[in-house]
């Protein structure tokens, strides 16, 4: 296996790819995660989605975008995405949470619709849905490394004010700190983190990623660095345990690392439960 990683490109790309997504998005999770938004990653999955199949629609059918990759455009719904979803936030001011399954429908109504234009599934709508090893280009390595080096910026800049507004907004805001800006830049991010991780686990699976490893982390950490520290642990060996065996058993690596990760969970929770002696 590892001297097919030195002589093939598109496994180079995968397991590059992989280590960076399984570090990423684990720890973007953690905020998320405590900031009860977890769905929010669901509802930017399924708008990425639709920017994906309305590139592969443009792609197909208008020459002038045949070399348009699906990603970008991915990534620019993603992002719009993010920004509508603070708006709507706003202006249901006392039913926020309706943002997030508005966001959702409209992202699966676009998405059936432009997979519809584009005369239904094809091979690469497939690969974004549910992953593929061999599917990750140069191109995306590249796009991925530019992502997880912004979202290691943004942790490591503004980790104390990200845990403030994680755990007590008001009282942020009223530290004097730019509650609504670094929440935005937040919500971007993960945006662009959920577009980007759709090539090796998929669109449907990638908010998996970004909750699971922290839900099994939870149940164990004694503490919030602990168990930002546990998620990533989780999310890595989950990654690249799964690319393996996606590779050799030739199945789809999203739903392989989403079972292991599931498995994990179960884990933590036998394990938890075994040390205040419910076992």
């Amino acid at each position: 296996m590892f001297s097919s990683i030195l002589q093939f490109e598109f496994l180079q790309n995968a397991f590059l790819s992989g280590i960076l997504i399984g570090f990423i998005a684990p720890l973007l999770g953690v905020f998320v995660v405590v900031r009860r938004l977890s769905l929010i990653a669901d509802a930017l999955s399924h708008v990425t989605l639709a920017g994906i199949a309305g590139g592969l629609f443009l792609s197909s059918k208008i020459s002038f975008f045949s070399s348009l990759n699906p990603i970008y455009v991915g990534m620019g719904f993603s992002v719009l995405g993010s920004l509508v979803i603070e708006k709507l936030r706003a202006f249901y001011k006392f039913y926020a949470e309706l943002a997030i399954p508005i966001i959702m429908s409209a992202g699966i109504g676009f998405s059936v619709v432009f997979i519809s234009l584009a005369d239904g599934f094809n091979t690469d709508l497939f690969n974004y849905l549910f992953g593929s090893v061999s599917a990750v280009s140069r191109t995306d390595l590249y796009i991925i490394t530019g992502v997880a080096a912004l979202v290691i910026l943004l942790t490591v800049l503004f980790y104390k004010e990200l845990f403030l507004l994680s755990f007590d907004e008001e009282y942020a805001s009223a530290l004097g700190l730019p509650a609504k800006g670094l929440h935005l830049l937040f919500i971007l991010t993960v945006a662009l983190v959920i577009s980007v991780s759709m090539r090796v686990v998929g669109i449907l699976l990638v908010s998996s990623l970004m909750t699971l490893p922290v839900a099994a982390s939870i149940r164990i950490a004694t503490g919030f660095k602990k168990t930002i520290f546990l998620s990533v642990i989780i999310g890595e060996a989950s990654v690249l345990i799964g690319l393996v065996l996606s590779y050799y058993l030739d199945i789809a690596p999203g739903g392989t690392i989403v079972i292991l990760e599931v498995l994990a969970l179960i884990f933590s929770i036998i394990l938890s439960k075994a040390r205040r002696g419910k076992i």
